[in-house]
């Protein structure tokens, strides 16, 4: 058995062992033209142990997690071609490997003291949630995200990381919902689907923060909406109810709306719910917008022709111009607006979240220089939104 197939023995009983490689560094590179640095690490993701690789190549760094089994086939292959040091640490274990320049290698492993065995996963830390994992949360169990004991379903837990993350806007939009003023706040959610956000919603402002609220979730599907329903009942949920409806028709039975969101309201459905919002002098507004198909069709720049000739490039370009667009509009009249990013690109390219907040110090006015500077920009690519259309509405009743 040569050296580093001793190496390769010596991980493998470690991991079959479960026995957790805490980190390790190969140093010493034999071509730092090719590569100066490899780092191992161990990192959790979804409940999984993983080992993230950092190699270190001229002024990048590239990243790659692998699965425990592969790691001694990596640091193996790394010593014998790339590296003459090594320094491993495990759960109990520190190995050292040297390599010569005549490529001799020199295996060294002890076992640690009592006292260094203890483990720090700091780095590793549980994440904070808002909604908590280790207890259950109605509707989660009835939605299937959680089981009935409060554990996370492992199929379900980038569900579970996005209702978190949409609850963590939501927090930082407190200031802008005042309990006081003799009234329910009221908040309409455009396109609730199965309505995962819209119970996630309820239950952070009324039962989390005894927000008095009165929530109504708008979709055009009537067997997703009576659903829905029947599991607002259920849980006595009484400020929380569902309609069967279409955004461009949907008539509030008051002025006074405090916030409304939107997720995943398609192309120009979107555009009709901020408009709303506008019209109802909305505080809060969150916006996920999907399929931004109108600008699509209609921009045309000569100055921009060699890259609009490639359909997905011309297709993300027109979608972030779309809402590039609309955040723009909205701060016209009078919100204070962040474009930001809802769950990683990973899990879906449609990963933008528009937040405007109406701000008393932000007030609508004509002919400013970001009305001047948008007009130059739509001439320029030759577009026409329909949200620009429909504040125009909007402003001929104000």
């Amino acid at each position: 058995m040569n050296r580093m197939d001793k190496l390769r023995q010596l991980l493998m009983n470690y991991i079959e062992n479960r026995e957790v490689i805490l980190g390790a560094t190969a140093s010493n590179p034999r071509d730092k033209e090719k590569i100066q640095k490899l780092r191992i690490r161990p990192v959790l993701k979804r409940e999984e142990l993983l080992y993230q690789e950092e190699r270190y190549v001229g002024t990048k760094v590239y990243h790659q997690n692998l699965r425990p089994e592969g790691l001694a086939d990596l640091l193996a292959g790394a010593m014998t071609t790339d590296f003459r040091q090594l320094e491993l640490e495990t759960e109990r274990h520190k190995v050292t490997v040297l390599v010569s320049k005549k490529g001799k290698a020199t295996v060294r492993e002890r076992e640690k003291a009592l006292q260094e065995c203890a483990i720090d996963f700091s780095h590793n830390r549980q994440k904070q949630y808002i909604l908590p994992q280790d207890e259950p949360v109605p509707f989660l169990v009835e939605l299937g995200v959680q089981s009935a004991e409060g554990k996370v379903v492992k199929a379900k837990y980038d569900k579970f990381r996005q209702i978190n993350r949409y609850l963590e806007f939501v927090r930082d939009i407190l200031p802008y919902l005042p309990r006081a003023g003799g009234r329910s706040l009221k908040i309409i959610d455009f396109g609730c689907g199965k309505s995962y956000l819209t119970f996630a919603l309820y239950y952070y402002l009324k039962i989390m923060n005894q927000y008095d609220i009165n929530v109504v979730g708008l979709d055009l599907k009537k067997d997703v909406i009576e659903s829905c329903q029947a599991l607002a009942d259920k849980f006595g949920y009484d400020g929380l109810k569902f309609q069967v409806g279409d955004i461009g028709s949907y008539q509030n039975d008051t002025e006074d709306v405090d916030m409304v969101v939107t997720l995943h309201a398609c192309d120009t459905a979107t555009d009709y719910a901020l408009a709303k919002a506008v019209k109802w002098n909305a505080r809060v507004i969150l916006s996920v917008p999907c399929c931004q198909h109108e600008l699509n069709r209609q921009i045309s720049c000569d100055a921009l022709a060699p890259i609009l000739q490639y359909g997905l490039i011309r297709e993300r370009m027109a979608a972030l111009i779309t809402d590039a667009v609309r955040a723009n509009l909205l701060e016209e009249y009078g919100y204070d607006t962040q474009i930001l990013e809802f769950i990683d690109m990973e899990h879906t390219p449609k990963n933008i979240l528009i937040r405007a907040v109406k701000k008393n110090h932000m007030k609508y006015h004509k002919g400013t220089e970001k009305q001047e500077k948008l007009a130059q920009l739509e001439a320029l690519l030759r577009i026409s939104p329909t949200l620009q259309e429909l504040l125009k509405e909007v402003e001929l009743f104000r």
